[in-house]
Order: structure tokens, then C-alpha cells, then sequence
């Protein structure tokens, strides 16, 4: 499947599979006639990049979490270690976004009370 296949039938956007093939990590991709063609172990990289890409990581974080993911060898504590500070990022935004919810909440209930 040729990269504008891919990016149409998969809905991702050709710049991210361009970056994908320029991080050279795409193992099974092959060029045919110019074009890159993806296989199945291709798409599921790209899944993960697209998972990774939906969850928060920038272009670097995913260039990085997917070399230790295709790395022989044992990565799986610094994925893990990595996915967890991406966690706690994540809390930590919640945690600020629900504070200002209630501050909100407070200025249109002094604003309703006064109206009344």
C-alpha cells in the first residue's frame, strides 16, 4: 500500500507518515518504483505512532518511545517509565483544568445570585 493509500484508507495525515519514513524506522516498509508500500507490521507501527500522537506525545517523544519499542532488547521499563510521566502530565492538567472549573462555576453563581 503506497503512503497515500495508507494515509487515506487509515485517516493519517501524510506529514506524520512522511516523519514516520524519515526516522528510518520502518523496518518492512519497501520503496517500489519510488513510493514506499506499507505491510501489516508497517500499519500496526503507525497505530501505535497514531496512539501515541492522540495521548499527548510530541513528535520527539513518539520518535523516542517507538526506537525503544522496536529495539531488541528489554525497553519495557523505560516505556513503562515514560507512559507513566506522560500519566502524571496528564493528572497534573486535569487537576488544573478542575480548578479552574470551580472558579468558573463560583463567578456565575455570584453573578446568578446578584441577578435574582
Amino acid at each position: 500500500m503506497t503512503i497515500e493509500e495508507a494515509s487515506a484508507r487509515y485517516r493519517i495525515p501524510l506529514d506524520i507518515l512522511r516523519e514516520y519514513e524519515g526516522w528510518g524506522l520502518c523496518g518492512a516498509v519497501k520503496k517500489v518504483m519510488g513510493e514506499w508500500n506499507y505491510d501489516d507490521s508497517d500499519l500496526e507501527k503507525l497505530s501505535l505512532i497514531m496512539t501515541l500522537h492522540d495521548i499527548g506525545f510530541d513528535s520527539g517523544e513518539i520518535e523516542n518511545y517507538m526506537r525503544l519499542a522496536l529495539e531488541s532488547g528489554h525497553t519495557d521499563e523505560e516505556r513503562l517509565a515514560i507512559l507513566d510521566r506522560k500519566r502524571r502530565a496528564a493528572l497534573d492538567e486535569i487537576h488544573i483544568r478542575e480548578r479552574q472549573l470551580e472558579r468558573l462555576d463560583d463567578l456565575r453563581y455570584r453573578i446568578r445570585k446578584e441577578m435574582k
